[in-house]
């Protein structure tokens, strides 16, 4: 795991229950007793609470509510999703540097995070908002070594990781997955998921899965009010970004090697669906080839939406551009 000086000290005197010697941290890291004092003194200036005791050496009271690469890498636990950390204050695009990273040669697994995104994007070109300081804007690179033709399940492990993740963390939530790739909390959207793919007909060059969660917003604009929401004005506080996205990492690693094995869903069928907020209701199919309506049932072992109609018949949906909105609205 790539992981600067910086995010090394931060992680070893965060991961110990008593006081880590400067000594020690020059042994294990091999850096310079200067360079780890130099490092203690920028973690001070960012917030951290570090106690600096004389023939003990440094132990972490607390630390700040901040974003950051360091931040993240000293949390991840994963052994290759979130491996390296690419953190930007500000970015257009965290899919497209993601994008521009994986032509750059960049691992598999590698994590692109912005603490703003002024050019974000959801299916369909919708615009994503995304203010600072308050939601999460990451972009995580995949090289599989599946066919194209599996990728697009990928977005409904997404979907289920980001899912966990919330309704863990915050158990007074109800959370949801609108199929099949948008997260909600009280039937309102909490984080869109932005799949794209660089391939050939029979090999993948690489995978991108963009993720965007509301955390800590407090209103939207008036056109999206009604149908977004934000983890703080659902859980009445202010909450950890970098907690949340290592969690996702976490989840996501899990699922993806359970995946990998069998190339389908089936064993997260039960799981996708128990979050399934379309499952036993009305929908309206919005299909280029034209809308119908049905009920929907749940996913099958390829991650489609099955979907019961009028006249007794059965159609089993694949994501791409057709969409499913409930009969009254969004959901």
């Amino acid at each position: 795991m790539a992981i600067s000086t910086k995010a090394e000290i931060l992680k070893e005197i965060r991961n110990s229950a008593d006081y880590v010697s400067g000594q020690e941290l020059c042994e294990k890291i091999g850096v310079s007793r200067t360079a780890v004092w130099k490092v203690i003194k920028q973690l001070q200036a960012e917030g951290y609470d570090i106690e600096a005791v004389t023939n003990k050496g440094y132990r972490l009271l607390s630390y700040p509510n901040i974003l950051s690469g360091s931040e993240l890498m000293s949390r991840m636990n994963t052994k290759w999703a979130g491996s390296r950390v690419y953190y930007r204050k500000e970015t257009e695009s965290t899919n497209e540097d993601a994008k521009y990273l994986a032509e750059e040669g960049m691992e598999h697994g590698s994590l692109v995070v912005a603490d703003t995104q002024t050019g974000g994007r959801g299916r369909r070109g919708r615009e994503w908002i995304s203010p600072p300081g308050e939601s999460i804007s990451m972009s995580l690179l995949l090289r599989p070594d599946f066919q194209p033709d599996k990728a697009p399940m990928l977005t409904l492990l997404m979907a289920v990781s980001v899912a966990e993740v919330i309704s863990g963390l915050y158990q007074d939530l109800k959370v949801n997955i609108k199929w099949p790739n948008d997260v909600l909390v009280s039937e309102r959207k909490v984080c869109g998921i932005l799949t794209e793919m660089s391939a050939e007909p029979d090999f993948i060059h690489h995978v991108v899965i963009g993720v965007g969660i509301n955390v800590n917003q407090t209103s939207f604009p008036k056109e999206v009010e009604d149908i977004a929401v934000s983890l703080r004005m659902a859980h009445g506080e202010m909450l950890d970004r970098a907690q949340i996205i290592v969690g996702v990492m976490d989840y996501f690693e899990y699922y993806y090697g359970i995946f990998a094995e069998r190339l389908d869903v089936s064993d997260f069928v039960h799981i996708y669906d128990s979050y399934l907020i379309n499952r036993g209701r009305e929908v309206r199919v919005l299909d280029p080839k034209g809308e119908y309506e049905g009920v929907a049932e749940g996913i099958n072992d390829k991650g489609e939406l099955i979907v019961h109609l009028p006249d007794g018949g059965v159609r089993t949906i694949a994501s791409g551009e057709v969409s499913v909105r409930g009969i009254g609205g969004y959901v």
